[in-house]
């Protein structure tokens, strides 16, 4: 079983150095510290893995309390900053190397409380079939907010607490284990050494006897 279990896994690893990475969408953190850098994420995973395509990305950005957006940035074979306000402060940080984006994160250097708002990533994707070409467009929304100091979620502090308990548990239950474990074996030892004493009498009462025999036959 072992033996099936490692040729299984080297068939896994050859398949995935053959094959492209597996794309999962993911939704991007939401809150950001100010003065620190800050991952926006936008992930956009194409349906057709067997059909070519091509991509180009935008970003817009609606200030909190505002109701116009403004365009901020574009991927479209290589960067381009639309908006001064983010001049010099955001980085790539998606599919490098490809015309076919997937992953169009960008990376918010310096954040300030001036960059909270909803950002709105938009995907145009070209499938290209082999007599014609299909269009399509994807938008992701990141609401983004900006503090002074991180917080952590709830569900954050619950699962650091589970995760300790789950650890303390299992440590009380392997030393359950350990103590059973040295008391059987204990116990094991105690009735061997009964077992080789009382071998040992029975094998001098034997001896014994016998001797004691000879003795009446010679006399």
């Amino acid at each position: 079983a072992a033996m099936r279990l490692l040729l299984a896994s080297l068939l896994c690893s050859l398949l995935a150095l053959r094959c492209h990475g597996a794309c999962a969408e993911v939704d991007s953190d939401t809150e950001a510290v100010a003065g620190k850098g800050f991952k926006l994420g936008c992930i956009s995973c194409k349906k057709r893995s067997e059909v070519d395509s091509s991509a180009t990305v935008e970003w817009h950005f609606q200030p909190k309390g505002e109701a116009d957006s403004v365009h901020i940035y574009t991927y479209s074979k290589g960067p381009t900053i639309e908006h001064e306000q983010f001049m010099e402060r955001i980085h790539w940080n998606g599919s490098k190397r490809s015309s076919d984006i997937q992953d169009a994160s960008i990376y918010l250097f310096n954040v300030t409380f001036n960059d909270s708002g909803i950002y709105r990533c938009i995907f145009n994707r070209a499938l290209f079939y082999k007599n014609y070409e299909y269009n399509i467009v994807v938008e992701k929304v990141v609401n983004l907010t900006v503090v002074a100091k991180a917080t952590r979620e709830t569900a954050s502090i619950v699962s650091e607490v589970m995760m300790y308990v789950s650890i303390i548990g299992l440590q009380v239950w392997l030393l359950i284990e350990m103590i059973y474990c040295y008391r059987k074996i204990a116990a094991a030892g105690e009735e061997a050494l009964r077992e080789a004493a009382n071998a040992e009498y029975l094998a001098i009462a034997s001896e014994s006897k016998d001797n004691c025999a000879g003795v009446q036959v010679g006399e």
